[in-house]
């Protein structure tokens, strides 16, 4: 999750402006990562011989599109009343709306039996750590 790029960076922009909603339901679940996190998980499985094959690198913690939103407007301090209902997505976004109105709540189950601790195991401390200096 950056602000650099990805969902973030063409949502981050909107949010900002106080043009943030939910999109759809809100309730599709958003796995999500701290892009410090993100570095730091590579980094611990680059290092490790004994930990092959495929491995979810996401926060502990998945959340709700409706979730994700009031922190986001939170961290921001901006509004968030909007919703975008999802067909409205469907046209200018194409595969990329299916992206963001389907959701699956993943869990790093590999990641925390190996030992690996996350530095922000919680969207906020993600959110904040990512858009609190901007």
């Amino acid at each position: 999750m950056s602000g650099r790029g990805g969902t973030m960076g063409r949502i981050g922009p909107l949010f900002r402006l106080g043009l943030g909603g939910r999109l759809g339901s809100g309730r599709q679940f958003w796995s999500w990562i701290g892009l410090h996190d993100y570095v730091r998980a590579v980094r611990f499985l680059l290092d490790r011989d004994d930990i092959s094959g495929a491995v979810n690198v996401c926060a502990p913690t998945p959340v709700t599109n409706a979730e994700f939103t009031r922190a986001l407007g939170r961290v921001l301090h901006r509004p968030t009343v909007l919703a975008v209902p999802g067909f409205a997505l469907q046209i200018p976004l194409r595969d990329f709306a299916t992206d963001l109105l389907g959701g699956q709540r993943v869990l790093p189950r590999r990641l925390l039996d190996a030992g690996f601790t996350f530095d922000e195991p919680t969207l906020d401390s993600a959110l904040e750590r990512e858009f609190a200096t901007r």
